[in-house]
């Protein structure tokens, strides 16, 4: 079947436009103009008149938790919570309207202190023992690194005064010396863990959900943690197996999996999941990397720094996975030649993996492709040493829309300065791919962009953006998010481009993106999305 895509301006690469494609069996064939194209394609075509509009490559969101947007999509919506009582009614509210969904407790994310107008302070279990006592309840923040609990949580995991820590992680203790019920970094896993999951169907349905909204957004390729995140290794691939194999999925994914232990991880390497890779998986589904993560969230203060947080003297974020554990795991990784990419928001934590991963490169180079997720906050030195190791950077530029209100207060003028430097890393010659985390943000690719081209909030705020000479123009910005992407996933031959031997995968805007406003970027939406040559969404 061909098909051909014509009245389009086609963006192909920098300074380089096309009308029309033409498409055959999932591939593009040729690129041209309507003449040219409509020729070659012969009478038989299925023809799709793209009425002037823009032509980008698909997106490919290179770091975030797809099955986590659909469950986000079915829990109590807290994201837009303005108060500590707004929180609790709104919840409350939630389990009296799905009594049966919340019989035996509930999980819901997205909260944020920040955005409260009473305080600002992190909620308690005092606060969510007015939800429910018979019930446990864990709400986390919206970075997922923090959590606060009811006390029906605290003593389901028989937590006391005197209870030692967990590895990796906090919770903290009120003024009476009992926990109050938050939980930081790996201790909101042991908090979860006292609230039933969800059944396969339950998953597979939530998974449905958040990849229509994805292709709707138009992203066409996922590099996706939800494997030892969202759901246990076993779970989650066979999960994924039966959405491909069952014809279900509309868009590529690739599998970023998350080992908790040294002993998680032989057991993975071990599988036949990893061992016949090959033959399970195709370019629709593809096994990726090893997920780790060193530190927790700068709106949190549980990103590990160099030096005291600004604004919470004593405090130098929490450190999630030792030195040592890490270089086990990059050592096992590079023993088996799988690439190794890593949670990293501070300045700490970003100097502890380069030192990691550097001990794993061959001659100084990075054949694996292994990657510094996040590498929100850092110096000059760093990003120099990141670029001539050829060590990715997975950059999220949505993240400003909040971090621009907090980071002056967290790290200090000098080091806000030389963070999110996606221009500076750029220039530098450091690969870079972007990405959203979402569900902490919404995985639409175009207030992403506005953000990375704008270095603005979504008000516009401030009118000159922060340290403006970081700002990247929406060429470089696309870029990063196709090809960049594609490098990040071994696939930038196939992936990334629209020109002839490239995958089908493209998007049709409703706006120009390269002539609108900046302000206007962010209200882009798709009128078609193409996977692999086929309509996964059109409006």
């Amino acid at each position: 079947m061909k098909t051909v895509l014509h009245h389009g301006k086609i963006y192909v690469e920098r300074d380089a436009f096309a009308q029309a494609m033409l498409i055959e069996d999932g591939v593009i064939r040729a690129v041209g103009t309507d003449e040219e194209v409509l020729a070659a394609a012969g009478k038989d075509a299925e023809v799709i008149d793209c009425e002037g509009k823009t032509v980008i490559p698909g997106l490919n969101d290179s770091h975030q938790h797809m099955l986590g947007i659909g469950m986000r999509m079915a829990q109590v919506k807290i994201s837009d919570v303005t108060s500590v009582d707004e929180l609790v009614e709104r919840t409350k509210r939630f389990i009296a309207e799905h009594p049966e969904t919340c019989k035996n407790g509930i999980n819901a994310s997205g909260w944020n202190q920040d955005l409260f107008v009473d305080g600002k302070r992190v909620p308690n279990r005092h606060d969510l023992d007015r939800i429910s006592t018979e019930i446990p309840i864990v709400l986390q923040r919206v970075c997922g690194h923090v959590a606060v609990t009811n006390t029906k949580v605290i003593e389901m995991l028989g937590l006391g005064p005197a209870s030692p820590q967990f590895p990796g992680g906090t919770f903290e203790f009120g003024a009476d010396g009992y926990p109050n019920g938050v939980f930081t970094e790996n201790a909101v896993g042991y908090a979860k863990s006292v609230i039933p999951v969800y059944t396969e169907e339950q998953y597979e349905s939530m998974f449905l959900s958040g990849m229509d909204y994805a292709v709707a957004h138009g992203i066409t390729s996922v590099q996706s943690n939800d494997a030892g995140m969202a759901m246990d290794i076993p779970r989650a691939l066979r999960m994924l197996h039966a959405v491909y194999d069952g014809g279900m999925g509309t868009l590529r994914y690739r599998h970023q999996v998350c080992c908790k232990t040294l002993a998680d991880y032989e057991q993975f390497l071990a599988s036949d999941e990893y061992k016949k890779r090959d033959e399970l998986y195709d370019e629709w589904l593809t096994l990726g990397p090893l997920k780790l993560f060193k530190d927790g969230s700068l709106g949190a203060r549980t990103a590990l720094m160099r030096h005291e947080y600004h604004d919470d003297p004593g405090n130098y974020g929490v450190e999630s996975l030792s030195d040592g554990l890490q270089e086990a795991f990059c050592a096992m990784a590079d023993a088996h030649g799988m690439q190794v990419v890593t949670h990293v928001i501070g300045d700490a934590a970003v100097e502890k993996t380069i030192n990691a991963y550097e001990k794993v490169l061959h001659g100084g180079k990075n054949p694996l492709r292994h990657a510094l997720i996040h590498c929100q906050i850092t110096d000059r030195p760093q990003l120099e040493r990141i670029a001539k190791l050829g060590l990715l950077t997975y950059y999220q530029p949505i993240f400003l829309d909040y971090d621009i209100h907090t980071v002056y207060d967290r790290v200090g003028a000098e080091l806000a300065s030389t963070s999110y430097a996606f221009r500076t890393l750029e220039e530098l010659g450091g690969p870079v791919a972007y990405s959203s985390d979402a569900p902490v943000e919404n995985c639409n690719p175009f207030p992403n962009i506005y953000c990375a081209v704008t270095r603005q909030d979504k008000t516009g705020f401030p009118p000159e953006g922060l340290f403006p000479e970081e700002r990247v123009d929406v060429e470089t910005a696309i870029d990063a998010y196709t090809l960049g992407s594609a490098y990040a996933e071994f696939a930038e031959q196939v992936k990334g481009r629209i020109k002839p031997g490239y995958y089908a995968d493209l998007v049709v805007l409703d706006h120009d993106i390269f002539t609108c406003a900046p302000r206007d970027i962010m209200d882009i939406l798709p009128v078609l999305t193409m996977v692999g040559g086929k309509i996964a969404y059109k409006r």
